[in-house]
């Protein structure tokens, strides 16, 4: 499965591709939602895990432009536990799931594979 990275920290983006890459292809890492909508727009990953508080341009308004342009677009937000209310604003914009940081390969891998069943 081709997976985007989207996170403004490096070393969450290491933990996620660590996760992932033994299993999957990773087609990019982003730092802030206006690279990810590039990447996405070049590459159309399988999936985007997408941070929701980054600069420039949040997880959010970039899954909303991502699911405007691709309705068939599979993005997981990833979250602080604190972030109830933005996680409502993320299904809103077209968010199929989310995990919770600190990343813990069991939750990351069971989301995966079950948005990617849908």
């Amino acid at each position: 499965m081709d997976v985007l990275i989207t996170d403004d920290s490096g070393f969450m983006r290491d933990l996620l591709r660590e996760i992932l890459e033994e299993d999957h292809n990773i087609v990019g890492e982003a730092e802030n939602g206006v690279e990810a909508v590039e990447i996405y727009r070049e590459e159309k990953p399988d999936i985007v895990f997408m941070d929701i508080v980054m600069p420039i341009k949040d997880g959010i308004e970039a899954t909303d432009e991502i699911t405007d342009m691709d309705p068939a677009a599979k993005v997981v937000m990833c979250t602080s536990v604190e972030q109830a209310e933005q996680m409502k604003d993320s299904i809103k914009a077209g968010a199929e799931g989310y995990i919770t940081k600190p990343f813990q390969k069991e939750s990351v891998l069971e989301e995966l594979n079950s948005i990617a069943a849908k």
